[in-house]
Order: C-alpha cells, then structure tokens, then sequence
C-alpha cells in the first residue's frame, strides 16, 4: 500500500531505533490519530515472531517475499541482526526501492550494512563513524568524502543515522513523507530532545 512505511527488522534488533518515527505515524501530542496519513509495518525474515535486543517479540506484518512493492518508505532499524547472513537478503530489497525512488531509512548497524552493499556511494551519509563504515564496506564503500560525522544525515531519498540517534533518525524520515507540516515536526523533535520541563518551564 501507498501510505504504508515498512520497518525492516531483523532478530535482535534496536527497538527503540524505531519508537519515535513510529509513534509521530501514530498519533498526535493527545491520542492515537483517526485517519492517520501512513500506516506502521513491519517486514521480517519470515512470519515467526522477531525478537528485540531487549528480549520481547514482534509479530511481522509481511515477509521479504510478501511485502509490497508499493509503500511509502523502507526503514531498515539496527540491531546485532545485520551482523547475520540473513541481512544479506535484504539487499535487493533495498536495491529495488533506491531504483523505484523510495524513501529509506537506515541507522546504527543497518547504515553499516548500507555501506557494505554501496548503497550509499552516491550520497552523503553517517552511520556508527567512518571506521565502522570502511570496515563492513571493504573494497564495495568508495565513498568515504560524503561522510558526515552527524546524529544523521538526509541526501535525496536516503536517510541514515548512528545508534544514537533514533530521535534524528525520525525528524528526518517524517519530513520527507511530509507527515505533518514542518512547524510540528519541529515541535515534536524539540519536546522529546529537550523535555517536557525545558519547553514548558515550571507552572
């Protein structure tokens, strides 16, 4: 579907990569939205429930094989699955939806596993530092000019962000699916960075 973002997961992943792109989807600052503008999937190995790092599971939406061709965006959330052999089936997803000009997201282990297949050779980039970069790139990451040492970094329709950046990460995904205008995008980043007592002060 159109309006569906699809979150790429493998086992032991970084949950809490995910949590602030998923909920600004969602809801609202108040209450979970009525028509919502995209809708949060999560595309797995296979249709087993997915484990996190934190040890709770997660049932998928979709396998790579029945996942639509036709979304919204492609998140792919980090975690010590890339790491596996299995991350390697994701690549022709990936290959596909940069050829379709989706938009995709990558961050922590999964930029890593961007640069290891070059997919981000042609575009400015981050990810957990350039060494960890160079290291699972090898011979296949030829752009090491256009990396950034930044929280996260948007160039075309690819966004990328070391671990500890999900907040980032979010900001930059949901203003290129326009998800709400770019005053409360803004709004929604600064309270979670900065907290509820900086922004409102003490009453």
């Amino acid at each position: 579907m159109k309006n569906e973002v699809l979150y790429v997961l493998l086992p032991d992943f970084a949950a809490h990569e995910m949590v602030y792109l998923a909920e600004a989807i969602s809801s609202d600052e108040y209450a979970l939205k009525e028509n919502p503008k995209y809708m949060n999937k999560i595309v797995a190995p296979d249709m087993a429930p997915i484990k996190a790092i934190g040890g709770f599971n997660v049932l998928p939406d979709y396998t790579f094989e029945t996942m639509p061709d036709d979304y919204a965006a492609l998140v792919l959330i980090g975690g010590f699955g890339w790491l596996t052999p299995i991350a390697d089936k994701v690549a022709p997803i990936v290959a596909k939806a940069i050829a379709d000009n989706k938009i995709i997201g990558a961050i922590c282990n999964a930029a890593s596993f961007m640069a290891k297949h070059g997919f981000v050779n042609n575009v400015a980039h981050t990810g957990n530092g350039i060494e960890q970069l160079r290291l699972w790139g090898a011979e296949n990451y030829t752009n090491s000019g256009m990396y950034k040492h930044q929280q996260a970094v948007t160039d075309k329709n690819i966004v990328t962000a070391n671990g500890s950046a999900a907040l980032e990460f979010a900001k930059e995904i949901l203003a290129l699916l326009k998800n709400d205008t770019p005053e409360r995008i803004e709004m929604y980043y600064q309270f979670n960075k900065q907290g509820f007592c900086s922004i409102f002060g003490d009453n």
